[in-house]
């Protein structure tokens, strides 16, 4: 993140489509925002149009998405466009949406990054913060974990283990730059297996999902053409950046172990925990 100080978008980004879960219209509006408004999510179909900060403490649930509740209102769904803010570089935006979840696009980041880029960036008159950890955090649960530690950069180091024959064991390490996530993570899609869709339904997730914007597995075989061989853990990295820029910009190595939104959420806390006792 060579930019030190705080940016915005140049111009409005207008964009329509589904969501991923809950198969919704959904128009949204990225706006330009003044320096330290952070990431606000705005929902226009609701009365007196509630916003929602994009921090830790406004999580409410990390079931197959990260959620996000504030004023009565909530969003979710929403960590494939927070890991293009992040990555791009976009400190202060606000998110007119008049449905609760993002457009899915294409199950990835590239089309929020995309759209980012051809409105293109204002830089603003006040110095980026960006948390350096100057301590380790961790979360833990059997064999999976997730930990944080001070790094001069951004860093983050996944390995996934599914038993399916086309997965198995995947490690993935990545020196986190704009380059980078553009080239390596942003189009990476989220994953679904068959077994888990019927039960996802019945649930009221997965209703806009397709093998288009989905990289689903049946019980041998892939149904969707991938991206890369390792699809599922770059996408989970992007879940990773997108869940932890509720802290805003972090210099830090993360290390992950078969985690997730919550695992994710949690560590985002106990960071914001500390920090905030630090700050005062």
């Amino acid at each position: 993140m060579q930019q030190t100080n705080q940016q915005t978008l140049a111009a409005p980004v207008i964009y329509a489509g589904i969501g991923l879960h809950s198969g919704k219209n959904v128009n949204i509006c990225m706006l330009p925002a003044e320096i330290d408004t952070g990431i606000v999510f705005v929902r226009t179909d609701l009365p007196d149009k509630p916003e929602i900060a994009a921090k830790p403490a406004n999580v409410s649930s990390t079931l197959k998405a990260m959620t996000l509740s504030e004023n009565g209102a909530e969003v979710f769904t929403v960590e494939h466009l927070m890991a293009a803010l992040s990555m791009l570089g976009i400190d202060n935006c606000r998110i007119e949406m008049d449905s609760p979840e993002p457009p899915v696009t294409d199950g990835s980041s590239a089309v929020f990054a995309d759209l980012i880029l051809q409105v293109g960036r204002k830089v603003q008159e006040a110095q980026r913060k960006v948390y350096a950890l100057d301590k380790a955090f961790a979360v833990h649960q059997d064999d999976r974990y997730i930990c944080v530690l001070p790094y001069d950069g951004y860093r983050i180091s996944f390995t996934s283990i599914n038993p399916h024959p086309l997965l198995g064991t995947q490690y993935y390490d990545i020196e986190l730059t704009e380059e980078n996530f553009l080239k390596e993570i942003a189009t990476a899609r989220t994953v679904a297996f068959m077994h888990e869709v019927e039960q996802m339904k019945k649930m009221g997730l997965g209703l806009g999902g397709n093998t288009e914007n989905v990289v689903v597995f049946d019980d041998t075989g892939m149904l969707s053409t991938p991206r890369f061989e390792d699809e599922l853990i770059r996408h989970k990295i992007l879940d990773v950046i997108g869940d932890l820029y509720l802290l805003g910009h972090i210099k830090a190595h993360v290390v992950a172990v078969k985690t997730g939104h919550a695992f994710n959420a949690e560590l985002a806390r106990q960071i914001e925990n500390y920090r905030s006792k630090g700050e005062k």
